[in-house]
């Protein structure tokens, strides 16, 4: 089973504004990161899941890492957003491992995206303690 990654969404603050981000890159999204995950050989296959509002919303494939000539990493990702059920999760600095087992489900496997709640109101309920 492959390895996830997390990672909080900063520059887009919605759903559709990362939508806009990744649909902005023709052949791949990079993210640059100062340092290669320890476990990047297990996330063949594995995808970043994005963090919005405290909650993962959705789900990049990772297509690998390259190093740039300033020491730092490029992560790779497919310019495609795969919505997922919305999972509150809590902020944190740049990215945690995800193993496939804890990975939320996509929507189109649950059949569409009509019953989900915002990634806010998500937050909310789990910082409450009712989800």
């Amino acid at each position: 089973m492959p390895l996830n990654l997390t990672k909080i969404s900063f520059r887009s603050r919605s759903v559709e504004s990362l939508t806009k981000w990744l649909d902005g890159h023709d052949s791949e999204a990079v993210l640059t990161t100062r340092y290669l995950p320890k476990r990047h050989e297990e996330m063949a296959g594995g995808s970043l899941y994005w963090i919005i509002e405290h909650a993962l919303v959705g789900r990049s494939l990772i297509l690998g890492f390259e190093q740039r000539p300033d020491g730092r990493w490029h992560i790779r990702l497919e310019p495609k957003l795969v919505r997922v059920q919305t999972v509150p999760r809590r902020a944190h600095q740049g990215w945690r491992y995800l193993d496939e087992k804890d990975a939320p489900a996509d929507l189109d496997a649950l059949g569409g995206d009509s019953d989900v709640l915002p990634p806010r109101l998500v937050g909310e309920l789990a910082r409450l303690g009712l989800v």
